[in-house]
C-alpha cells in the first residue's frame, strides 16, 4: 500500500493529505458540537438557549471569512490549515474540563475559537487544491471536480462526527 502512495504523482499526494487534513477537522467540529448540544441538553436548556450557543461559532467564522484570504496570501495556505488545526485542538481542550466551569460564556468562546479554525481550514483547503491542478481549460474542469469531491466527502462525514 505504501509503494502505491510512494507512486502517486506529488498533486495527488498533496490532494489526499489535504483532504485527510480537512476530514480530520470535519470529524473533531462535528463531534464538538455535538457534545455541547447534548450537554447544554442534558442541564435543561431549551432548543433557542442551545442554538444561541453557537452564535459566536457562526459570528466569528463570518469574520474569518472576510479576513482568510488576506491571512492565507500573507502567512501562506499551509500555515492558515495549521493555525486552523491547533486552534481546533484548543477549542476541544477547552471543552475537557470539570462540568463547573463550563458556563454558557466559556462554551461560547470555546465555539468562537472552532469558528475561526472551521473557516480558516475550509479556505486553505479549498484554495490549496488550485495550485495543484493545471491552469489551463482541462484543469478548471478538473479543479471544480476535486473541489466537489472534497467538499461532498466533508458532507458526508460531518454526520459521522455527529455520532
Amino acid at each position: 500500500m505504501l509503494a502505491q502512495l510512494a507512486s502517486l504523482p506529488s498533486s495527488i499526494k498533496q490532494y489526499l493529505i489535504i483532504t485527510g487534513n480537512y476530514w480530520a477537522f470535519t470529524l473533531t467540529d462535528g463531534a464538538l458540537r455535538m457534545l455541547v448540544v447534548l450537554y447544554f441538553h442534558q442541564l435543561g436548556y431549551g432548543a433557542f438557549a442551545i442554538a444561541m450557543l453557537f452564535l459566536f461559532y457562526e459570528i466569528f467564522g463570518v469574520i474569518t471569512n472576510l479576513v482568510g484570504g488576506w491571512l492565507g496570501a500573507h502567512l501562506g495556505l499551509n500555515k492558515t490549515m495549521n493555525v486552523g488545526l491547533g486552534l481546533q485542538l484548543v477549542a476541544l481542550a477547552m471543552l475537557c474540563v470539570p462540568g463547573d466551569w463550563l458556563t454558557v460564556a466559556y462554551v461560547m468562546a470555546a465555539q468562537a475559537l472552532s469558528g475561526i479554525a472551521k473557516d480558516l481550514n475550509k479556505m486553505s483547503a479549498k484554495s490549496a487544491i488550485k495550485y495543484l491542478v493545471p491552469q489551463d481549460d482541462a484543469g478548471q474542469s478538473q479543479l471544480y471536480k476535486w473541489i466537489a469531491i472534497l467538499t461532498g466527502s466533508k458532507n458526508a462525514l460531518k454526520g459521522v462526527g455527529f455520532f
